[in-house]
């Protein structure tokens, strides 16, 4: 199979299906968005510490190739695809808690900083309320799977308490949002 199709030239591609739509349609950004976190992920594994998570986040790849392929299906092919489930969810809320009983309390906004598995992961956070939105705004013209926008949503929240817990393992201080700059 050829890398290049040309198919792409004129400004379309192809939904799993063979319907051809604009390159810059909700469906295409939302999983380009979806692909982009995928990136981030693999970038942030390069410099991650923590064994939990770094076979928590082989997995997450997987699943987003799968909402990728959700993303991408046309309607009637969707139910072919590789499912996402509650269970995913549940995975990452697990580990969710288990790193937040890790952490210090705090009620201050945090800034994207520190080292930089914790920067890194902040930047997943961000790309993934993107994903969010472009999801969101997707769902808004057809049906998809509940759990795809739950699940990229439970992401962000994972990606925040990785970016502090990776700051606390390796003895950085979290530095807090200050109003009175």
């Amino acid at each position: 199979m050829k890398i290049y199709t040309k198919g792409g030239d004129t400004g379309t591609t192809s939904l799993v299906g063979g319907t051809r739509v604009c390159k810059h349609c909700t469906k295409i950004e939302a999983y380009g968005t979806v692909d982009e976190l995928n990136c981030f992920i693999g970038d942030l594994l390069t410099v991650l510490q923590s064994p939990a998570d770094i076979d928590l986040l082989g997995k997450v790849q997987n699943w987003l190739f799968n909402v990728g392929s959700l993303l991408a299906s046309e309607e009637n092919i969707v139910e072919k695809m590789p499912a996402l489930t509650t269970q995913h969810i549940q995975a990452v809320e697990k580990r969710i808690d288990e790193i937040d009983l890790l952490l210090p309390k705090h009620n201050k906004f945090i800034l994207p900083s520190g080292v930089a598995s914790a920067t890194k992961a902040h930047i997943c956070r961000t790309v993934a309320r993107r994903a969010e939105r472009c999801i969101s705004a997707l769902k808004s013209e057809e049906n998809l799977n509940e759990n795809i926008l739950k699940f990229i949503n439970r992401l962000s929240d994972y990606f925040f308490v990785l970016s502090r817990y990776c700051n606390n393992i390796e003895n950085s201080e979290e530095i807090f949002w200050d109003n009175h700059c």
